[in-house]
Parts: structure tokens; C-alpha cells; sequence
């Protein structure tokens, strides 16, 4: 994986030295095939056909590649397709590398194309993701009594735990006053709820030899594109089905989840993906997270990476990072940072929960 921030590189040198990173880790000089994420390149930095391009630039133009978008889930949804492959047994190996590059664009221009993954009716009144992000949170608030000192819990966790990690954007400390105190964006998120605007790479290779990790269960969960056709607000049906999904794959519960990497682009979704997936009880994800039991010196440390909200969010880098992030704890590479566990669960959100995933991977060490 690459540092996490404002990057000067192109995004395809981005990624290649996330990928050549990760090959160079697994001792393997030349892949099987290459799974290529990316969500929006063509806009993004006005370049298309990036499974070629991206192969072309590692130097494995003879390497079948192949791109995956789910918009910002798609380094998940890249992840599941390199995994399928190995597990029906097509290849031996393949590299799954996701990237994004966005910060020397201006920020509504960002906001715009990424906007373009909400629903075109709702969009034409002016719904961002941020807009909907709040709309979400004040319903949390009203439906569920979940405060705001609460939510702002999660940024304050997420950021000190990013202060650890040295791939992270921002590895700054804030307090609750901080957060709570930033400027509004979409009432009631304020600024510090929210994800910045991310470049950076990250990379996997998955082999059919034994190894340190083993994936255990993924599953995808889908909903309506529209919010307004959705029953609940609260809580996102796509999450629920791809943890069910996920779990029964693996062959156990969120009982046996010893830490997770869970997607929060706004503060408030990572409250509602611990409830959603099983790992707190409803309506206590709040609580839980204000009384410490998230921290990484926690009962169930969430988001030991920092999260999307510190560690940043290049958009379909993401999904990828997060299982970067559970193999490294896995593995005790996570240095100033790590936890014990050997089960970790990584969660991915693609547009406003239209496309999610669950992943669960077990260590396999002694």
C-alpha cells in the first residue's frame, strides 16, 4: 500500500508500486492475471482503458488484467473477482490493485463525480453524498437517540488511531470539542465527521499456495440506488445481506470477529455498520464506541488504520486498504498500532450502500 494523502505521482505509478509492493512481499516476480479497481480515471485524470494502462505501466502488458467498479466499493468488489478466479481454480495466482487520484482537482468537482454514483432524480435536487450522509445522520439521531458527541466519538478513535499509522492522510489528534465544534457541511455533520479527499494505491496478491491469511467468506449485499425507495434509513440492507452472506461462507459468526476495518466516510456509518453486521447489540454501537470498547485497547478495535475518515479515502484503493490494513494485524506487522486477533472483517460501502461487501479473513500462523 502506498502513503495516503496528497500525492504529486500519477495514479498509475501509484499503483504500480502498491503492486510491486505486494509482489515483492509474496517473493512472486510475475502474476497470473491482474484485477484492476478503479471508480472514475477517465474524469479523474482523463485517462480510460485502465486495466491496460495500469498493466502496460508494471510492465505486464502479457498479464490478462481485467477493471472492476462499484463505484467506492470497488476495491472490494476487485477483491471478490481475484478470489473467485483462484478458488474456481482458473489461476494460480492474481494481483487485485485498486487506486485514486483526486486532490489536484477542486473540491465540487471532486464532489460532483463522485455525486454521479447517487440516483439522477434525487441528484437533480441537489442531493450530495454529504447532503444524504446528513439526512441519514439526523434520522439516527431522531429514530435511535444517538448523540452527536457520540458520533463525534468515532472521529476522535480514528484519528488517534491514524496518528499510528504511518500510510495514514491525516495523522493529527482531535478532541470531541474539535469535532464537534468544526463547521457544518450537511447539518448535522460537521467537517470532522467527514472523509478528505484522498490519493494513494493499495494491493493484494491471492494464491492458491498456502499462506499467512486465509480469506474465510465475502459477500456482497445490493439496494435501490434511490434513497427514497428504501424502508429504513437507519441501517443499510445491502451491509446486513453481505455480512449473512459472509458469515456463512466462513462457517461462524460475529461472535468470533477480533477486529474490523469498517467504512466511514461519515462518522455516523461506522455506528450503523457495527450494528448492522452484529458486532454490538442495536442500539449500542454509540455508547459502546463513547465508553472506549472500539479503541484499539478495546474489546473490539474498529478501524486500527485510522479508517476512511484519518487514513483517507482514495476511492476504490479503499476496499483494499482495509484488508491491507486485517492482514497486516493479522500477521503482527501493524507496528504502533497492532492488536491481537485472528480474525479480522473488512467493510466496504459502494455509493450510498448500493454495493457493499464483507470480508472475513482468519490468520493461519501459529
Amino acid at each position: 500500500m502506498t502513503r495516503i494523502g496528497r500525492r504529486s505521482e500519477t495514479l498509475q505509478a501509484l499503483m504500480a508500486e502498491a503492486a510491486h509492493m505486494a509482489l515483492g512481499m509474496a517473493n512472486l516476480e510475475r502474476p497470473d492475471a491482474i484485477v484492476v479497481a478503479v471508480m472514475n480515471p477517465e474524469e479523474f485524470v482523463g485517462d480510460g482503458n485502465f486495466a491496460s494502462n495500469v498493466a502496460s505501466h508494471m510492465g505486464f502488458a502479457d498479464v490478462p488484467a481485467v477493471r472492476i467498479e462499484t463505484a467506492t466499493s470497488s476495491g472490494a468488489a476487485a477483491l471478490y473477482t481475484g478470489f473467485a478466479d483462484v478458488a474456481a481454480g482458473l489461476r494460480r495466482s492474481v494481483l487485485v490493485v485498486g487506486g485514486e487520484k483526486m486532490t489536484h482537482i477542486a473540491t465540487p468537482r471532486v464532489s460532483e463525480i463522485i455525486g454521479r454514483s447517487i440516483d439522477p432524480y434525487e441528484r437533480s435536487y441537489g442531493a450530495t453524498m454529504p447532503a444524504l450522509a446528513g439526512l441519514i445522520t439526523r434520522a439516527l439521531m431522531a429514530r435511535h437517540g444517538v448523540t452527536l458527541r457520540e458520533i463525534s466519538a468515532v472521529a476522535v478513535k480514528n484519528h488517534a488511531n491514524a496518528g499510528r499509522n504511518p500510510y495514514a492522510h491525516f495523522r493529527q489528534p482531535v478532541t470531541l470539542d474539535e469535532v464537534m465544534d468544526s463547521r457544518i457541511v450537511a447539518d448535522p455533520l460537521r467537517l470532522l465527521h467527514c472523509c478528505p479527499i484522498s490519493d494513494g494505491a493499495a494491493a493484494l496478491l491471492l494464491t492458491a499456495e498456502p499462506a499467512p491469511v486465509r480469506i474465510a467468506g465475502i459477500g456482497q449485499g445490493t439496494d435501490t440506488l434511490a434513497i427514497r425507495h428504501r424502508a429504513e434509513l437507519t441501517s443499510f440492507r445491502a451491509t446486513q445481506m453481505a455480512a449473512r452472506e459472509a458469515f456463512q461462507m466462513a462457517g461462524f459468526g460475529p461472535e468470533r470477529v477480533e477486529l474490523a476495518e469498517l467504512h466511514d466516510a461519515f462518522a455516523p456509518f461506522e455506528l450503523i455498520a457495527l450494528e448492522d453486521i452484529g458486532l454490538v447489540p442495536a442500539g449500542k454501537a454509540g455508547r459502546q464506541t463513547l465508553d472506549g470498547d472500539t479503541a484499539l485497547d478495546g474489546r473490539l478495535p474498529i478501524n486500527p488504520s485510522g479508517g476512511l475518515k484519518a487514513r483517507g479515502h482514495p476511492l476504490a484503493a479503499t476496499g483494499l486498504a482495509q484488508v491491507v490494513e486485517c492482514v497486516w494485524q493479522l500477521t503482527g506487522q501493524a507496528d504502533g498500532r497492532q492488536v491481537a486477533g485472528r480474525v479480522a472483517l473488512a467493510h466496504s460501502i459502494g455509493g450510498l450502500a448500493t454495493n457493499n461487501w464483507v470480508t472475513l479473513l482468519v490468520s493461519e500462523g501459529p
